[in-house]
């Protein structure tokens, strides 16, 4: 059974942003010949970070294990084996300090592609990330995240089309691997159908369940039934993450003709609004526009949350937060948990006691707080716009 009194757990993913000079993988190019035993030694740190600051959950960058897979580059194939020792090390220390590791592959990895070349290639990237969990000897809460992939417009053959690709992957994928809701594309009805015909364990994404539930679900009755999808003795996650709300600042080139116009004075109205008036000789403008839903906030309102938790009362997962600012989010919201929902605070192991630590954190972001300007990997692409 399921350790249910165990608090449960808030993590973010990858960039530690409130420790710029922490690294999360090994970034250098392949003439460099980067490997995954120094982004071990980068991620080590990582966790230190992680244990002094009470976070327990964390996602690994899909890419610690640089050109692994990369089908031109054989000299980095054996990469994960090399690393047998270094993983196993980082594993015992991560279960050491109680902290639930996972991998979201990139959006490129897709196993409901028409092109059977790219599913191939995609179960291998999904087989180097399962192998390195494995090395790590982490048990089964440390999943690999995935989404149904794209539409090819044929919205029911592509999806029918993911469990051909499930079918394809080796044990140790699919023993690993959990399929997610997503915002654009395909539903929660559509991770039902996919779990009904596979077995495949579900992430149940709040902000894009908001964005897509063309069958209008229960959010309580959906949840409960994503949750259900985990074996016992496993304890389920869950994404969450608040949209955003402010105004995007689009910059656009002025042509040369644009330019002529406006220095003569023969510019056509526009009925754009701009960040600054811009003057005739500008190159470049700045364009206001309204907030695309599928976008992930900077930070993550606290009110949205606890209202969702308190929604979701009697039942036990773990909080994958994807706000932008990643880790700050999640010291931000700690404190303000303990201030406007201390019930929902308790879940979470957060009581009076944490005050004075929480008040740190709280003016440790008020010194400055920078969010990350790209696009999370499981935001739409309009997001990136």
């Amino acid at each position: 059974m399921t350790d249910n009194s165990r608090p449960l757990r808030l993590g973010f993913p990858v960039k530690v942003m409130g420790r710029p000079d922490l690294k999360s993988q090994d970034t250098r190019r392949w003439q460099k010949n980067p490997h995954l035993k120094c982004s071990l030694e980068l991620l080590d740190a990582v966790l230190d970070y992680l244990r002094a600051e009470k976070l327990d959950m964390y996602r690994l960058s899909s890419d610690i294990a640089p050109y692994a897979t990369h089908p031109d580059m054989p000299q980095f194939h054996n990469m994960v084996t090399e690393s047998d020792a270094e993983l196993r090390a980082f594993g015992v220390k991560a279960k050491e300090y109680d902290i639930r590791l996972s991998f979201h592959p990139s959006q490129y990895v897709l196993l409901n592609a028409p092109n059977p070349e790219l599913t191939r290639k995609s179960i291998w990237d999904l087989s180097s990330q399962a192998e390195m969990l494995d090395r790590m000897e982490l048990d089964d809460e440390a999943v690999m995240i995935t989404h149904v992939g794209g539409v090819y417009d044929d919205h029911a053959a592509s999806r029918a089309r993911w469990i051909e690709g499930w079918e394809q992957c080796p044990e140790h994928v699919r023993r690993r691997l959990v399929l997610e809701n997503d915002d654009i594309r395909f539903s929660a009805a559509d991770a039902l159908w996919i779990h009904e015909r596979t077995g495949v364990r579900l992430v149940f994404d709040y902000q894009h369940f908001w964005c897509l539930n063309p069958e209008r679900l229960d959010m309580r009755d959906t949840l409960e039934r994503f949750l259900a999808t985990w074996p016992a003795g496993v304890r389920p996650k869950i994404h969450f993450s608040s949209p955003r709300t402010e105004l995007r600042e689009v910059k656009q080139k002025i042509t040369p003709k644009q330019r002529a116009a406006a220095k003569a004075g023969k510019a056509r109205k526009s009925d754009e609004i701009l960040k600054a008036p811009v003057k005739a000789a500008a190159r470049i403008k700045t364009v206001l526009r309204p907030p695309i839903w599928t976008g992930h906030a900077d930070f993550t309102n606290p009110f949205e949350f606890a209202t969702f938790m308190r929604m979701a009362e009697g039942l036990f997962f773990d909080v994958m937060l994807e706000g932008k600012s990643k880790d700050l989010s999640l010291l931000r919201l700690r404190p303000d948990l303990l201030r406007f929902a201390p019930d929902v605070a308790a879940r979470f192991g957060i009581t009076a006691a944490d005050a004075a630590a929480l008040a740190a954190d709280e003016a440790m972001l008020e010194d400055g707080a920078d969010a990350e300007d790209e696009p999370d990997v499981d935001e739409g692409l309009l997001a990136a716009e």
